[in-house]
C-alpha cells in the first residue's frame, strides 16, 4: 500500500512545536505533502530538512514568513520539479513536484506526487483576483501533465466545491472559498466533457484564457470517490474565531485530486482530528499501489 497524507501546517515551526514529528513517525506515511511552511531555507536547515526519517523537498516564497510547500517522502524521487513555471506565483512558493518515474515498472510507470497551496481570496478583492488568475494558469498545466503521466495533487486548494464540503453554506455563498467561479473551476477539473457552462465564461472574462481552451479536466477528488456523501466528518479547517473547532463549522478545504490511473486503486480515506498541529487537519488516503 501506498500511504499518501497532506496537512497544511500553518508554519512548520508551531506545527512541530504541537507534536507533528511524532505523529509522522507513528502513521509512517510514503510522503506527506506539506503547506504553508511559512520559512525559508535558513529557516529549515539543521531542523527541518527531514521529518521522522523522511527526506523534505520544498517550494519557499520569496518572501520571509509566507506560504511554501513541501513534500516529505521515504523514496527517492527520479526528478524534483520547484514552482509550475508562472512568473507571478512560482516567487509565492505554491508548488513542489516529486516524479517517481520507474520504465519497467507495469503499473503506473509515470507517477508524480504533487504539493500544491492554492490562493486565499479572503483579504480582498486584489487577492480574490490573483486567485483566480492562479486558477486560470494551473488548470491548462494540469491538463497537459495528465497527458503525460499520472499524478496526485495534494494541498490547500482553499475551494469548498459543494454545499456538502462546508457547514454554513447558505451564508457563504458571496464569499471567498465558495464563489460560483471557484467552485466551477473545480467542477470543471473533474469531469470529461467540453466546457460549457455560465461560471467557466465568467472565471475567463476575469482572470484571462483559462479552462475554456482545453477540455473538461477527467481529475478524481479521491476524499469524494471514497465517502461521497460525507459532511460534519469531511471537513479539514476551521476558523480559529469563536468556537469553530469545538461546533465542527468546519470546511473541506484539502484535497487530493489525482488522475484516473492512482484515484482507482485509492482504498481508504481517513482525517485525523485527535491531536491539532495547526487549523487544518492531516488528510491521509491510502492506494492499492506500490513502489
Amino acid at each position: 500500500m501506498f500511504k499518501l497524507t497532506s496537512l497544511n501546517l500553518n508554519g512548520i515551526r508551531s506545527a512541530t512545536s504541537k507534536g507533528l514529528q511524532d505523529w509522522v513517525a507513528q502513521s509512517m506515511p510514503d510522503c506527506i505533502c506539506v503547506q504553508e511552511l511559512k520559512a525559508q531555507a535558513l529557516d529549515m536547515s539543521g531542523r527541518f530538512e527531514e521529518i521522522a526519517g523522511l527526506k523534505g523537498y520544498f517550494h519557499f516564497a520569496a518572501k520571509k514568513g509566507y506560504s511554501g510547500v513541501g513534500i516529505y517522502t521515504r523514496h527517492e524521487p527520479s526528478d524534483v520539479i520547484v514552482g509550475h513555471g508562472s512568473p507571478e506565483f512560482d516567487a509565492e512558493g505554491r508548488y513542489v513536484e516529486l516524479r517517481f518515474d520507474r520504465p519497467g515498472r507495469r503499473q503506473l510507470p509515470k507517477l508524480s506526487i504533487i504539493s500544491g497551496y492554492f490562493p486565499s481570496g479572503s483579504s480582498g478583492e486584489e487577492r480574490q483576483a490573483a486567485k483566480f488568475r492562479f486558477l486560470a494558469e494551473l488548470y491548462p498545466y494540469l491538463a497537459g501533465l495528465k497527458e503525460t503521466r499520472d499524478f496526485v495533487l495534494c494541498g490547500d486548494i482553499n475551494i469548498a466545491h459543494q454545499e456538502i464540503d462546508l457547514k454554513n453554506f447558505k451564508g457563504n455563498k458571496k464569499n471567498s472559498g465558495f464563489l460560483p467561479e471557484e467552485r466551477a473551476w473545480m467542477t470543471e477539473l473533474l469531469r470529461d466533457a467540453e466546457l460549457a457552462n455560465e461560471a467557466a465564461d465568467e472565471l475567463t472574462q476575469r482572470a484571462g484564457p483559462s479552462t475554456t481552451s482545453v477540455k473538461g479536466g477527467g481529475m478524481v477528488d479521491v476524499y469524494r470517490k471514497l465517502q461521497p456523501t460525507a459532511t460534519d466528518d469531511a471537513y479539514t479547517w476551521w476558523s480559529n474565531r469563536g468556537q469553530a473547532y469545538a461546533k465542527n463549522v468546519g470546511w473541506r478545504l484539502d484535497y487530493q485530486i489525482a488522475t484516473k490511473g492512482i484515484a482507482q486503486t485509492a482504498k481508504s480515506a481517513h482525517i485525523y482530528k485527535s491531536e491539532r498541529f495547526s487549523d487544518h487537519a492531516p488528510l491521509t488516503i491510502e492506494y492499492d499501489w506500490t513502489f
